[in-house]
């Protein structure tokens, strides 16, 4: 049979496949057809770090549940409301926010009516905030003066070599520490102006368009981030000849030996705290995050312009990119305080 055509000569989708309602294959054969693929695509729709911070988050609740020989799922609103008031004692007001996110979460993958947007729990979560909110506390900035005490006891050993160019890499591309050890060898570009790095995928980036981040030299050679990562490489490809596809930083043994394995996301956190540690500094108040929020601040203290910071740190809001100038201009010479003639 031939299938009609427009005026132009094209078909019809609806002549060509046919009416929906002439589909042979029942559901229970694509299930079996199409159901892991299915499963694994929503798996990406969510980065591992959200699903695991979701599955801890939800197995509080259902523990909680559980003690308390109610349902999670599907969850009464009550339930979840009286959830958040036993809650309130031990976590923070955020940290709340982000259990009712992962209640959700569980209720709308599998199919059933939200609990959390009932009204009563809106009410106690609103009287919640109210009552214990505080303002959320995150990990310190390591400015520019903090990375240089923490470079300046790094030496030439291969964990020092590793050390020094993800610290300079991560600081100087304002990069989530997620972002940082994700990258492959092939997602750099050496240049005569410095490195171009493809950032594939990020938080904001889900769809994976990706975003190029220029990485210019330093002004000097021991906090230079390209010259780092090149002796990084370096080092690499002598005890592993012709590297050139692969994880950026790579996990080292207890003696230093590199192995092929990419360092975690945490192993990002564990390199600044500990050299935080060393300079003597508070470990405590650090992270993966101190880098990219120490390159926006310091960026901001020294007037550079909000759309260079957000082209660094590829934020699509100012909220954030102004907390961060805020927090840079604290001390700046034009401190009312200063000026007041204490």
């Amino acid at each position: 049979m031939v299938a009609p055509e427009l005026r132009d000569g094209s078909a019809t989708s609806d002549d060509v496949l046919g009416p929906i309602s002439q589909v042979e294959e029942p559901l229970s054969a694509l299930q079996a057809r199409f159901g892991d693929q299915a499963r694994a695509y929503r798996q990406a729709g969510r980065t591992a770090g959200t699903r695991r911070v979701y599955e801890s988050a939800f197995a509080l609740f259902k523990e909680w549940c559980a003690r308390h020989q109610a349902s999670p799922l599907p969850a009464d609103p009550r339930t979840v409301a009286f959830y958040l008031t036993d809650a309130a004692r031990r976590y923070r007001a955020t940290t709340l926010d982000l259990h009712l996110a992962a209640i959700a979460y569980a209720h709308r993958v599998a199919g059933l009516p939200i609990p959390t947007t009932h009204q009563a729990v809106r009410e106690v979560r609103t009287g919640v905030r109210r009552t214990h909110g505080a303002p959320a506390r995150g990990k310190a900035a390591l400015m520019t003066e903090d990375l240089r005490r923490l470079l300046g006891l790094l030496d030439e050993m291969p964990v020092g070599l590793r050390d020094r160019a993800l610290l300079l890499l991560g600081f100087a591309g304002a990069f989530r520490r997620s972002e940082l050890v994700g990258l492959d060898v092939e997602d750099l570009e050496f240049t005569p102006r410095g490195i171009r790095v493809a950032l594939r995928r990020s938080k904001t980036d889900q769809e994976a368009e990706g975003r190029p981040v220029g990485i210019p030299y330093g002004a000097s050679v021991e906090t230079c981030p390209v010259r780092a990562v090149e002796r990084w490489l370096a080092h690499v490809r002598s005890v592993l000849p012709g590297y050139d596809r692969g994880p950026l930083f790579l996990r080292l043994d207890a003696g230093g030996r590199v192995r092929l394995g990419r360092l975690s996301d945490r192993g990002v956190a564990r390199v600044v705290q500990r050299w935080a540690e060393r300079a003597g500094l508070d470990p405590s108040r650090f992270a993966g995050h101190s880098l990219r929020a120490g390159l926006a601040t310091s960026a901001a203290a020294g007037g550079v312009s909000e759309r260079a910071i957000m082209n660094q740190t590829g934020h699509r809001s100012l909220a954030m990119v102004r907390r961060y100038i805020r927090d840079g201009e604290l001390f700046r010479d034009d401190n009312a305080a200063r000026g007041a003639g204490l």
